[in-house]
């Protein structure tokens, strides 16, 4: 992507200069482009790469308001920050309705330049990095494609098409269930070996002295068990991957194993006096920090040097929320399809609260989550009550009022009159319902505890039944 430039628009020359003069001194990695009408500027936007325009807004014969619109037609991800004299309201509101970014007044302090032009700059940056994100997503196909809505994931759909095209080790790390398996298919479904197969190799669940033969596998009579020839993990991958998930676990003499299959991709069974070559691509999955493994001596350096030769890091789901509502509905369809039952719908309220929760276990534990509710849902739409079935506690109030999909009025009001109840209730009980005490610890008139015990129905014969 070439880099965009910036456009100063302007017909007092004077102050055309000096803010380009400005600009120069604090963006010296940008071309700062000047023009002094609106058609030059008109001109420059067509021929150039804008993505930040600074415009006067009175300006004879092409306003900037008629070259903001220009502009945006041009290109509709442009920053137009509008310059006026006049810096009213009104003359603000309507820049910014027609799709002005920002705006600045005459005089323009120097800070207050430099802070909005680096503002727009980032903003612009990252909407045209999200666009070409998309137009690369879009081009895949569908079962190429990343769930995902957020900036982080369309970031690492990028990285491993790029990766996938190449025939290098991969190392894939992140938190645990965070996606690292489901990333690594994605490369090999991407790769030229996606016509040959994909194995995954859960290293930490097979014990030690079966893991080499598992790798390698072994010849009849081998060793105690070994009734017949078995073919290892890195033949059947012949051509394709091979998927080792948890490497950070195996024990030493494999590692010196792997490694040595790495350097010379030969495959030596257990027993046999003979090796075999094995085209295979390891992909190599880990949770775990493997230069702090280094460093005490449990990993083995040169074998990391040699599984990172390309690295990919899953971000945790508690930062890509965006996510969430789109791998929701996906493991909803996927799990009425595994149990045979129709599609089942979730209420935006249930989805938003999903949406907010954190999930220390990440993808892996949302999945579980859906798959809990799908089964429960009795094939009726999920809601929050499922929710606080599944999960065994009370929602808090928030959770109740502050619905995405609520009002802000409305939400607001529910709010209000939910503390309202519980905050009289307290001192109500303490004072055992008399309004005068009441008026005094809270603050509140006689007529305005009055007013809310109307409005919300509060029963004061509850608390004064109390007396003595």
């Amino acid at each position: 992507m070439n880099k965009f430039s910036i456009l100063v628009v302007d017909d007092n020359k004077d102050f055309l200069n000096g803010i380009i003069r400005n600009l120069k001194k604090e963006f010296q990695s940008f071309n700062i482009i000047g023009a002094s009408s609106g058609e030059d500027a008109i001109a420059i936007l067509e021929t150039r790469h804008i993505g930040v325009m600074l415009s006067d807004l009175r300006m004879p014969k092409i306003s900037g308001q008629g070259l903001l619109k220009k502009g945006l037609e041009i290109n509709p991800r442009l920053c137009v920050v509008m310059i006026t004299g006049h810096g009213t309201v009104e003359t603000a509101v309507k820049a910014l309705k027609k799709g002005a970014w920002d705006f600045l007044t005459k005089p323009v302090e120097r800070d207050t330049l430099y802070l909005t032009v680096e503002k727009a700059v980032a903003h612009y940056t990252l909407s045209n990095e999200n666009q070409r994100l998309q137009e690369l997503v879009s081009k895949l196909k569908p079962d190429e494609r990343l769930i995902c809505e957020s900036l982080a994931m369309k970031q690492l759909q990028e990285k491993i098409s790029a990766i996938a095209v190449t025939d290098y080790t991969v190392l894939v790390t992140g938190e645990s269930g965070s996606g690292k398996e489901y990333i690594a298919r994605a490369i090999h479904r991407l790769s030229k070996r996606k016509n040959g197969s994909c194995h995954v190799l859960n290293c930490p669940a097979i014990p030690e002295q079966l893991l080499e033969s598992e790798l390698f596998g072994h010849v009849k009579g081998a060793f105690t068990g070994a009734d017949r020839a078995r073919e290892g993990f890195f033949m059947s991958a012949d051509n394709g991957t091979l998927i080792l998930d948890e490497i950070g676990d195996i024990s030493p003499a494999i590692q010196a194993k792997l490694l040595k299959f790495l350097q010379d991709k030969e495959v030596k069974p257990v027993g046999s006096s003979t090796s075999k070559t094995a085209n295979v691509r390891i992909l190599a999955l880990t949770n775990q920090n493997l230069e702090a493994k280094i460093k005490d001596g449990s990993f083995r350096e040169d074998l990391y040097y040699r599984l990172n030769v390309l690295s990919v890091t899953v971000p945790p789901l508690r930062k890509r929320q965006e996510d969430i509502p789109v791998l929701v509905k996906e493991f909803i369809t996927k799990t009425c399809k595994e149990l045979d039952m129709p599609p089942i719908a979730i209420d935006p309220a249930a989805l938003a609260y999903l949406s907010r929760k954190q999930w220390q276990g990440n993808v892996r534990e949302l999945l579980n989550t859906v798959r809990r509710l799908a089964v429960f849902s009795n094939g009726k739409a999920i809601g929050l009550g499922l929710i606080q079935l599944i999960e065994g506690e009370p929602f808090p109030a928030e959770e109740k009022t502050q619905s995405d999909y609520t009002r802000y009025k409305d939400a607001k009001k529910e709010a209000l009159d939910h503390f309202s109840r519980h905050y009289l209730h307290n001192i109500f009980k303490f004072t055992r319902g008399n309004i005068s005490e009441t008026s005094r610890i809270s603050g509140l008139e006689r007529a305005s505890i009055q007013k809310i015990v109307k409005r919300l129905d509060i029963d004061m014969s509850a608390y004064r039944d109390d007396e003595i």
